[in-house]
């Protein structure tokens, strides 16, 4: 008996075999080429062959799934595989400098969705569990599976689904083929405004009475981008309606907001509120070179056995420089605000003026780094007898990213002219608009160098892994699948950072050459039809800032390090670069080991003449997690400005040691059911039980924290090895309708019982026991003697102390007060981010809904699918997190998502339009100032390709591409829509090229 007794059309069949979909395991395609060997092959190709074939996957399949596959050799559907994916139902992505990155599914972040390349889970560099799919070429993609019920056999880590990249095998395409592909792309997000290439190419050909098969691939690009940012980059302080901002009374917090009448529609005691830390513009520029090759030779001595061999490179550098402008608020008592109504309440206008001119930051940064894989992989199919098939893959893996520019992997230097005499940010507009007193009569000349920071960063992960499996037919009993599993994953991760915390400025205005610092605008880098520059709403008396520099950053740094060189560090031992010397830094090594075994009991049959199959199965995981630690450790903290409070040790050796340990092992069943209750009509229903490993970083040991704390506190991170998985019961029922050779529609009901969340909200911790300096003996002496500023309670404690204590004094490289703390003093407060289980659970569900149609043979033709999500209780934005503050159990990520393809092909003439929608989501519960939510706007885009066949020279395509072709903008934001964190404009891109296929 078959094991699966579907019905396919003979252009189905006749297609996946001419094609090879899902053809990764050998032995099963070469069974199915005898089964089928007298139908007569009918080969279609373009837009609507591949979207038969992606159905015929569907329709086929144990359980519920989606595919995408090439529309000919060389021809995935889009040059970045995200944007395919986001066409299937359930599917969304993350953008990174507009192009997709990572893939959400049904609500589940990127972390629970496992990503494999050929069935082969594969190294990421970032710290998370997920691929970025920017980082390899269409080109040699042949299909994309997304599994979104369980199997047995797959390896654990996809919540959400289990998407299975496929590349091109020559036995499963018999014969000479190849093609080569040209590309100038043009991206408006830049300001260099230049075009750049793609070129890719791919050759395969068989031997031997096909016997030996070999294909080559390879791409190259080249991208110029950029993109305009506004934020509130270090994110809003919250607090509750009664705090205040008289140092004097009990419910002063450093942020808080006077009662007074310069408050406009204060909020009240039981509202909350929040204040912006800073207004920044930033501008952007990156350069990106992307390659990627492929070899596989394959060998089928006999028709029984075929053995694979392949090599899979990848390299992505990329190269940024940024430049920004910013005013930090210093929480004066001379505030004027206006503020939004509660219980969530925003400045609409939040302003402050200064009795002495404060800083008007311009920051820039010039950095690269190169991410760079490969992978090793043998497959060997054996079909050992008629009833018994056996398979073995190995895989040895690597990705690591490093640094690939003579300033690190990061860096930023900044400079700033100490002319600002008020700041007020506009909130009401999508884009905050910043106003700075002083700020557009800035000159060259005023520009001091203040702090920088130089980082060196290498990320490596290696993999190694072995699988077995086998399947055993039991004829009129059904099948048998089986297998085990072993797999090491290695994560290693060191940086270095050489932090200068110069702040408050050194040397003097007019050590700078004025010439390395032109002058640009900033109001018409925005979108007008999304800004509010023209309705500003201040209330500080002055325009908009329109005026920055874009200056030389290798000039100011080479003249700053001949100027200011301190605390020799740095290869360059001056202080204004990197270091390689990794000791000095944080070094983390983590192994993960896991093992499995898994079986699978499959029936075919039928009820009342209605084909039916069924798959039972169970898999065993066990997973050990050892993680070996050095991080560096601080015992002094000394008030170097206004705001900004600087560790610092006290000894040559600050290190700390560690190893931490963790594991756990799960028995996980599967069960899936498929019946045609009609003819072309399918229902399925699935269960299981399925679990989703913590993110790689989250598993690191050993704590960090930043070298610059400010008043309220510094802030740091820990990870735990011991993190348990989350856990989750799914339940699926859908129904799909196959009534034409390239027509479905499909429902699909989903359902998802989630325990053992991780959560990862800030705790206070006085991890170092460092004496406080800002809130200190010295500063109660100063407050009761009526200081009550920063700036006032700074020149109080220097007047008394300065001549008699060594912990007050002034810095001689730039004349600020330095207040170091002293014994007795309370201890710094950090929010550390230390991520641990809860033994809250949630539920989420959803439906999808499907169609694809295409009208005769008109060539016309329709996608449309929408998915509807729910995870229950909805973020409290009025839970501020605060000690005694209920635990908030929410999941990230869940939105609505929506996409619309409009299709034609015919005559030669290709076209695709799509429309792509995804709703807003919380995408974390924590900004840089603590337990604060951030929340993704709603985006939509659209993109469109067009392609036409050349008559006269037969194989020959050219095309036109856009992306994002009207320009969308993405927003994030706070606690309420008014507290803008991000807002970013990357602009549209277009493409023209040529493809010939022989």
């Amino acid at each position: 008996m078959e094991l699966r007794t579907f019905k396919k059309t003979r252009l189905a069949t006749s297609l996946s075999l001419v094609l090879g979909v899902g053809a990764i395991m050998p032995a099963y395609a070469a069974d199915t080429d005898k089964k089928e060997e007298n139908i007569e092959v009918i080969q279609v190709t373009g837009i609507r062959g591949s979207l038969v074939r992606s159905m015929d996957v569907k329709r086929g399949s144990e359980g519920i799934v989606d595919a995408i596959n090439a529309e000919d050799i060389g021809k995935f559907p889009d040059s970045n595989l995200a944007e395919s994916l986001q066409r299937i139902s359930g599917v969304s992505i993350d953008r990174q400098n507009g192009e997709g990155s990572r893939v959400s599914v049904r609500g589940f972040g990127a972390d629970q969705n496992l990503v494999l390349l050929n069935g082969r889970q594969m190294p990421v560099t970032t710290g998370s569990r997920s691929f970025d799919f920017a980082n390899i070429a269409s080109e040699a993609i042949s299909a994309v599976e997304v599994e979104k019920t369980a199997k047995a056999e797959n390896p654990t880590g996809g919540i959400g689904a289990t998407i299975n990249v496929l590349t091109h095998r020559p036995l499963s395409s018999p014969g000479m083929k190849a093609t080569f592909g040209a590309k100038a792309v043009d991206d408006s997000s830049t300001d260099k405004g230049s075009t750049t290439p793609e070129l890719s190419g791919l050759y395969s050909n068989t031997f031997a009475d096909d016997k030996f098969g070999i294909s080559i691939s390879g791409s190259y690009q080249e991208r110029e981008s950029g993109n305009q940012q506004a934020q509130v980059g270090t994110g809003w302080r919250s607090f509750p309606g009664i705090v205040d901002q008289d140092y004097s009374g009990p419910n002063a917090e450093w942020g808080g907001v006077p009662k007074n009448d310069n408050q406009v529609n204060r909020p009240g005691d039981d509202d909350v509120y929040s204040v912006p830390q800073t207004t920044i513009y930033r501008f952007e520029e990156q350069q990106r070179k992307r390659t990627n090759g492929q070899l596989v030779l394959q060998y089928e001595p006999i028709d029984s056995l075929r053995a694979t061999l392949d090599y899979t490179y990848m390299r992505n550098d990329i190269d940024t420089q940024t430049h920004d402008v910013s005013a930090w608020f210093n929480f004066v008592p001379s505030q004027e605000n206006i503020w939004s109504d509660g219980p969530v309440s925003s400045p609409l206008v939040y302003s402050e003026t200064y009795d002495a001119p404060a800083d008007l930051s311009m920051a820039a940064g010039d950095f690269g780094t190169r991410d760079q894989s490969g992978s090793l992989g043998f497959n060997l199919a054996w079909e050992a007898s008629d009833n018994l098939t056996l398979h073995l893959d190995y895989h040895n893996s690597y990705a690591e990213r490093t640094p690939n520019n003579v300033n690190g992997s990061t860096s930023n230097l900044s400079t700033a002219a100490f002319i600002r005499t008020s700041a007020a940010t506009d909130f009401s507009g999508d884009v905050p608009v910043l106003a700075v007193g002083g700020g557009n009569a800035v000159r060259p000349e005023d520009m001091r160098v203040t702090g920088s920071t130089f980082t060196n960063a290498v990320n490596r992960s290696e993999i190694e892994q072995l699988q077995m499996s086998g399947k055993y037919d039991l004829a009129e009993a059904g099948s048998i699948d089986f297998g085990i599993a072993m797999s090491d994953v290695n994560n290693h991760s060191q940086q270095v950072d050489i932090q200068r915390n110069d702040w408050g400025g050194v040397g003097a205005a007019g050590d700078l050459d004025a010439a390395w610092f032109p002058t640009s605008s900033v109001i018409d880098k925005f979108d007008g039809s999304k800004g509010n520059f023209a309705g500003y709403n201040g209330n500080a008396s002055t325009d908009p800032l329109n005026t920055m520099f874009l200056w030389d950053f290798e000039a100011v740094r080479a003249r700053a390090a001949e100027l200011y060189a301190t605390n020799i560090v740095g290869d360059c031992g001056n202080g204004f670069c990197p270091s390689t010397d990794y000791s000095k830094g944080t070094d983390r090594f983590t192994e993960e080991k896991s093992q499995s075994a898994y079986i699978q009991y499959n029936f075919a049959s039928e009820i009342a003449n209605m084909p039916y199959d069924v798959h039972f199965g169970l898999r065993y995981e066990k997973t050990d997690v050892e993680s070996t630690s050095v991080v560096s450790s601080y015992d002094t903290a000394t008030w170097i400005a206004e705001s900004e409070i600087a560790l610092t040790s006290s000894v040559d050796n600050n290190r700390v040691y560690q190893t931490q340990k963790g594991d756990y092992d799960y028995l996980l069943p599967s069960f899936n059911f498929n019946i045609e209750m009609l003819e072309d009509v399918f229902v399925r229903a699935a269960f299981s039980q399925t679990i989703g490993r913590p993110d790689y970083t989250s598993i690191q040991g050993g704590t960090t924290v930043g070298t610059l704390a400010y008043r309220n506190g510094g802030s740091g991170s820990a990870g735990n090895p011991s993190l348990l998985p989350l856990e989750s019961t799914n339940y699926d029922l859908s129904t799909e309708w196959y009534y034409n050779d390239a027509s479905y529609v499909s429902i699909g009901y989903f359902r998802k019982d989630v325990t053992n969340f991780i959560s990862s909200n800030p705790e206070n911790s006085d991890i170092y026991n460092i004496p406080d300096p800002a809130h200190g003996k010295y500063v109660d002496e100063a407050i009761a003697a009526g200081a009550t500023t920063a700036i006032q309670q700074r020149q109080w404690i220097y007047d008394k102390y300065g001549a008699t204590d060594p912990n007050v004094k002034i810095n001689p490289d730039n004349g600020n007060i330095e207040i170091t703390g002293n014994p007795g003093d309370p201890s710094l407060n950090f929010l550390i981010t230390n991520p641990t289980n809860s033994d809250l659970s949630n539920v989420i569900d959803g439906w999808e809904f499907s169609i694809q149609h295409f009208f005769g043979e008109s060539g016309f033709g329709i996608q449309a699918n929408y998915t509807m999500v729910d995870a229950g209780d909805s973020y409290d934005n009025t839970n501020l997190g605060r000690p005694g503050d209920a635990t908030q159990n929410v999941i990230l990520g869940i939105s609505d998502t929506a996409n619309l393809v409009g299709i034609y092909e015919n005559y030669g003439f290709s076209a695709r339009i799509a429309y792509n929608w995804r709703d807003e989501f919380l995408n974390s519960t924590g900004q840089d100032t603590g337990s604060n939510p951030k929340y993704t706007e709603a985006y939509s885009q659209v993109d469109f390709n067009i392609g036409y066949d050349v008559e006269a020279v037969e194989g020959l395509t050219i095309f036109i591409e856009g992306l994002n072709i009207t320009n969308e903008a993405t927003r994030v934001h706070g606690r309420a829509t008014e507290q803008v964190l991000n807002y970013t404009q990357t602009g549209a891109r277009y493409s023209i090229g040529a493809r010939y296929t022989f």
